[in-house]
């Protein structure tokens, strides 16, 4: 590869990681082409870098001039296993960072491998030259906990990697390690920002939604959980089941929200608030009683393994109401949240909050309830009216008629109001 073909692919690289419009994997592939395209002589390349990630330390990139072993991607998980932790500490980048070292170049064909089974691996399968470099990202006390970004170049041309072809890779690895993490950045963002704030709002304040007045009107089908009970949980069970069992409920809610196309916007201790929204609010509407059916489902599953497991037990009681809320940026211009607000807001906890003084472990509202339609709308039978705390008039609770509630979460039932749902869409 020449000076000028050399230039040309780190400007790409530079643009790249500008633009921010191609993810780590294509960065990778697209990038290995056209060195290969320019002359330079790659046989396997690997790219790795570590990442702030909930369930994954890093991701890596595997590129084969093989057409059958072309390109694959995988995610490590996050985990202390010793396979994987023998694994590392054999590792020729480990010795990198150990002794800070930012390239190792071993000559295969003449036997040089270090010592390393992964090098060793290598020669045996037909390489020649190989080239590794290593740049931090994040510093640590413990040089096994630094993040760092890797790429390893082997090639099978007899001869290896001609001096230019080690200075061409030399100078392009720092320009792919910024395009990958400007990428990886990108997508970190994205995932943080829907796993703290929502799936909407997050994709809202990426979008530029971040003003301090960026706040709409706009009408929702909410939604209020909390754990029947929680109060008493807290202080009978052990201090090391509470926030396993929390989890445990809030992902059986959060998973039927989500999987309803409801956007959760807050959990609140043991509560989530959700909401539902939809052109057409009948649709919303809808699509809370398809979260609601789904979320006894879950929560009976969840129950017969926690039992299993000698672990304590719960439920969930639910209000459901419909109305108009303002949506989007609450607080100080330096300190933000994008939630919902609004007397709707109030009057959803309240309604989940006479769930446990009736005895039921859903109530709706006379606003959720008209926007029902047909047997769904029939399935409802009304509890009274209460006073509401904080709320000027008394209201109409409804629930679900007992008698048609047990069979409504039978798996036949489910997959019937799914194909229905489906088809309204």
């Amino acid at each position: 590869m020449d000076t000028r073909d050399c230039n040309d692919i780190a400007a790409w690289l530079a643009e790249a990681g500008l633009l921010g419009i191609r993810d780590e994997a294509s960065l990778t592939q697209a990038f290995c082409e056209r060195c290969v395209e320019a002359g330079l002589p790659l046989g396997k390349v690997f790219v790795m870098i570590d990442t702030l990630h909930p369930m994954y330390e890093a991701r890596a990139f595997f590129w084969d001039e093989d057409p059958e072993n072309h390109f694959r991607e995988e995610e490590h998980v996050a985990s202390r296993d010793p396979e994987g932790a023998g694994q590392w500490s054999r590792s020729p980048f480990l010795q990198m960072l150990r002794r800070r070292e930012t390239s190792l170049r071993c000559r295969l064909e003449h036997g040089e491998t270090h010592g390393y089974p992964a090098i060793q691996e290598l020669c045996d399968a037909g390489q020649t030259d190989y080239l590794a470099f290593v740049y931090r990202t994040r510093q640590a006390v413990r040089v096994e906990d630094v993040d760092a970004f890797y790429a390893r170049f082997t090639t099978a041309r007899p001869g290896g990697f001609s001096d230019a072809d080690v200075a061409c890779l030399a100078q392009l690895t720092p320009h792919l390690g910024l395009a990958i993490r400007s990428a990886a950045q990108t997508r970190l963002t994205k995932t943080l920002a829907e796993a703290y704030l929502g799936r909407d709002a997050g994709r809202r304040v990426l979008s530029g939604a971040i003003r301090h007045d960026a706040v709409r009107r706009i009408r929702a089908v909410l939604w209020y959980s909390d754990i029947t009970g929680y109060t008493h949980l807290s202080e009978s069970v052990q201090v090391d089941q509470l926030i396993p069992l929390i989890n445990d409920y809030a992902e059986a809610v959060i998973g039927a929200v989500r999987s309803a196309g409801g956007d959760v916007l807050k959990l609140i201790g043991d509560g989530v608030l959700a909401m539902f929204t939809s052109s057409r609010p009948e649709y919303a509407c809808r699509a809370a009683v398809d979260a609601e059916h789904d979320v006894r489902l879950r929560l009976g599953q969840l129950a017969r393994r926690r039992k299993t497991e000698g672990l304590p037990v719960a439920d969930i009681h639910l209000g459901l109401h419909a109305g108009d809320v303002f949506y989007g940026n609450i607080g100080t211009p330096d300190r933000l949240d994008f939630t919902v607000v609004g007397q709707a807001v109030n009057e959803v906890s309240r309604i989940s909050d006479m769930c446990q003084s009736t005895g039921r472990n859903m109530l709706c509202s006379s606003e959720f309830a008209d926007l029902l339609l047909g047997a769904e709308r029939d399935k409802l039978v009304s509890v009274g009216r209460f006073a509401l705390k904080g709320v000027g008039k008394a209201k109409e609770l409804f629930t679900l008629d007992p008698s048609l509630a047990a069979a409504d979460t039978t798996p036949k039932m489910r997959a019937s109001r799914r194909r229905a749902s489906a088809a309204r869409h």
